[in-house]
């Protein structure tokens, strides 16, 4: 596994466990929509549905992770949310939210996680 994919992989972890400490359940970790794309988390909160973004960065990258989710970006996500109700569920009661978790690894210390709720 090269270095940028055990960076993810570590991110994703670290997000997994704020979301199940915040009371999320987890439905789907790196679910796949054919070309679509992939979701990093597929979540429930309440009767809401989550669609989480994972995006780790190393302290001194070019840009914030949160500032990943560009609009063409968001618009994929929201089409992975609509394939994941067609082949799973009808929408909850609360219906879709689209979350960031955006993780900052520095030199030295613990990781600095940001979670940004309906960021799309």
């Amino acid at each position: 596994m090269n270095a940028t994919r055990a960076l993810g992989r570590y991110g994703e972890e670290l997000a997994t466990r704020l979301l199940t400490t915040a009371g999320l359940q987890i439905l789907a970790r790196n679910w796949r929509c054919g070309r679509t794309g992939e979701i990093d988390i597929v979540a429930r909160d309440g009767d809401t549905l989550v669609m989480c973004e994972v995006k780790t960065r190393r302290e001194g990258a070019f840009e914030h992770p949160m500032a990943a989710v560009t609009p063409r970006k968001a618009a994929r996500l929201r089409r992975l949310a609509a394939c994941w109700l067609d082949r799973h569920e009808s929408p909850p009661g609360g219906g879709i939210r689209i979350d960031l978790v955006g993780i900052v690894l520095p030199r030295r210390g613990a990781p600095v996680v940001t979670h940004a709720q309906g960021v799309a």
